[in-house]
């Protein structure tokens, strides 16, 4: 595995930005989630996925929303019938779904994690708006660190041992190579191990080479990782990869998820090509 002191978490951030205008743009979100980057980097790309979308039928902006709904729908059945009531969102950014979900089941226990800089921003647009309280808390982590008050037994120690607890990833993945999440994976599903229930959901997207615009994503993942100044690997060729990965990493459930073909169920028009991203549903 690559040296930790050669990785860092910090070039996600200005991505954050980007969907969190996405997210207000497509009434997911408050104005308050909006900022000045967010939306000059949205009017900047435009052409671009403007492009994409007509000229190869990948809407970019579709396949952001695609995963966030199928996490949204597998979060709601997990409040509603899975019985949890404590939500840890890492690499938070600044997505509104805690906000959202605060509001809609009032008695989730919702704690929100980022690197120490992201994770300012969001706890003063929290607390600005009259958002933050005790059941809704804002927590620096990074997730490469192993032990010290922002590492993941640090962040866990916070909540209930004696009920679920379901974590959510987003816009996470990809950004790493495979050998430094998977660590990540190992680590998370021990401190799953520890609740009376554990759950992860995650998006990624897999290296899917028989996609019919596969040149065409590769060209799109090399203008990720420009704007992002860091790398944008693709995790997996199928779904028995995927599975089979989870499963080594110590998760003993596994469900993954095309968002695509599940679009119409989640009020989004049916795409015009075959699903980029997966979502994950882990448990332990």
């Amino acid at each position: 595995m690559p040296e930790r002191s050669r990785i860092s978490s910090a070039h996600i951030s200005p991505s954050a930005h980007y969907t969190g205008y996405v997210w207000y743009h497509h009434r997911l979100a408050e104005p308050a989630f909006v900022t000045g980057f967010g939306r000059f980097v949205h009017k900047l790309l435009w052409p671009v996925t403007w492009g994409a979308r007509v000229g190869f039928g990948l809407d970019i902006e579709a396949f952001l929303l695609q995963r966030h709904l199928q996490i949204d729908a597998q979060l709601a059945a997990a409040v509603e019938q899975g019985g949890v009531q404590q939500v840890v969102e890492i690499a938070c950014g600044l997505s509104p779904r805690g906000r959202r979900f605060r509001t809609r089941y009032p008695q989730l226990r919702y704690l929100e994690a980022d690197l120490p800089a992201m994770a300012a921003r969001k706890r003063l647009l929290l607390r600005d708006q009259g958002w933050l309280c005790g059941d809704h808390q804002v927590r620096a982590v990074d997730i490469l660190a192993e032990r010290g008050r922002d590492s993941l037994p640090a962040l866990f120690a916070e909540l209930d041992p004696r009920q679920p607890v379901l974590v959510i990833t987003e816009g996470l993945v990809n950004y790493f190579p495979l050998a430094v999440i998977e660590d990540f994976w190992r680590r998370l599903a021990d401190e799953l191990r520890g609740f009376a229930g554990g759950s992860y959901l995650t998006e990624l997207y897999p290296d899917l080479r028989e996609h019919p615009r596969y040149r065409q994503l590769r060209w799109g993942v090399g203008l990720i990782g420009w704007l992002t100044r860091g790398s944008y690997p693709l995790h997996y060729r199928d779904h028995g990869e995927i599975v089979a990965g989870f499963q080594r990493c110590g998760f003993d459930r596994v469900e993954v998820l095309d968002p695509g073909a599940n679009a119409p169920g989640l009020g989004l028009p049916a795409p015009r090509m075959p699903g980029l991203v997966r979502v994950v549903q882990a448990q332990v």
